[in-house]
């Protein structure tokens, strides 16, 4: 959600630093833990996606706060996190497809996913400010998305039913 403000121009690019924190322990390694125990529990779906998520932010923590020590040219920059972008929104598309079997709320947290991996990868590629901003409300979207799906799943286990359907998981 911070990072989608910040790219969706809600909030100025000189605040993006705060979302490093948030990269590297909660959705690094917060989700890379959370993807070892579902793979514990053989959950190949909820293993691969936590733990690839996870390692998705920590990648994202390193290339952005060590961007500038590359040594890119700064107008290849876009073209190199774009690519990165895409590339994350390709295993995300493929995820999609596994999350049918999922509930109504995972799968359109990873159509809106996919989406905004897309729209930040294609418009950081061709330097497009109009899709990434586009990406950065889409993101935000699937925050939302994600908070009422985990949302479905804290309840169903606190309160012994879900006050989201979760589906038969």
């Amino acid at each position: 959600m911070v990072l989608s403000f910040v790219n969706a121009g809600l909030v100025p690019e000189t605040v993006e630093p705060v979302v490093f924190g948030l990269a590297l322990a909660y959705g690094g390694g917060a989700q890379l833990l959370a993807g070892m125990w579902e793979f514990a529990k053989g959950n190949v779906f909820g293993a691969t996606a936590f733990s690839s998520f996870g390692a998705f932010w920590l990648s994202f923590w390193w290339l952005t706060a060590h961007l500038e020590g590359y040594g890119i040219p700064e107008s290849d920059v876009g073209k190199g996190l774009g690519l990165y972008l895409v590339v994350w929104g390709v295993f995300t598309a493929y995820m999609t497809v596994a999350a049918t079997k999922e509930s109504g709320a995972v799968l359109l947290v990873f159509v809106l996913l996919t989406l905004t991996f897309f729209l930040l990868g294609i418009g950081n590629y061709a330097g497009v400010e109009g899709l990434v901003k586009t990406g950065g409300y889409a993101g935000i979207l699937t925050a939302l998305a994600a908070w009422y799906a985990s949302f479905g799943g804290v309840t169903a286990y606190t309160h012994g039913r879900s006050l989201v359907p979760m589906g038969d998981k």
